[in-house]
């Protein structure tokens, strides 16, 4: 399964908004919506909602006594709601910077005079394969989990396009990193 990398204290934000919970129910929660495969750890979700109720965003609702350590219940605040709303509603910009990987590893494979199109056609055949394996999975998902794999695809298939332009431009590129 493709895992999305969230704000995890945003997403954590939004859980207190639809009701008042404790530290572990947050967690399951965050691990139900976003974290299948990557579960968030109990002292990342505590020291989380610590710096939110620093913040001003929750507030804890008090302690209760129990069999184990006490719980303490949080709340989102009016500063909260406002501040998840912002985010929400704030387009993620892609980066002007972005760069990966394969982009450096291609520009090293010519500069070391490898073969770049062999570096290309090993990175295609695996994005292929990835793609088969989140194709399947599908067929047994749930809708949200459905289009967290269809944003993967989606990906996947932009890197795939990346690839074949690239693999066209080889020579030419080649020529122009050696005016550099």
């Amino acid at each position: 399964m493709y895992t999305l990398s969230v704000n995890k204290s945003q997403t954590l934000l939004g859980l207190l908004q639809v009701q008042p919970s404790y530290g572990y129910d947050l967690k399951q929660g965050y691990d139900s919506h976003f974290g299948a495969r990557k579960p968030i750890a109990f002292g990342q979700v505590y020291s989380i909602l610590a710096r939110m109720v620093r913040d001003g965003l929750i507030d804890a609702l008090g302690e209760e006594a129990g069999s184990g350590p006490d719980r303490k219940r949080y709340a989102i605040t009016e500063r909260g709601r406002s501040h998840l709303r912002t985010w929400m509603f704030t387009p993620d910009i892609p980066s002007a910077t972005l760069q990966s990987d394969l982009f450096a590893k291609t520009v090293i494979a010519l500069l070391v005079d490898e073969n770049a199109e062999d570096l290309l056609n090993i990175q295609r055949t695996e994005h292929i394969a990835r793609m088969r394996t989140l194709t399947r999975e599908k067929h047994q998902a749930s809708l949200a989990d459905i289009l967290t794999i269809d944003y993967a695809l989606f990906h996947i298939e932009a890197d795939l396009r990346w690839i074949e332009m690239t693999s066209a431009r080889l020579t030419e590129l080649k020529k122009e990193l050696a005016l550099r």
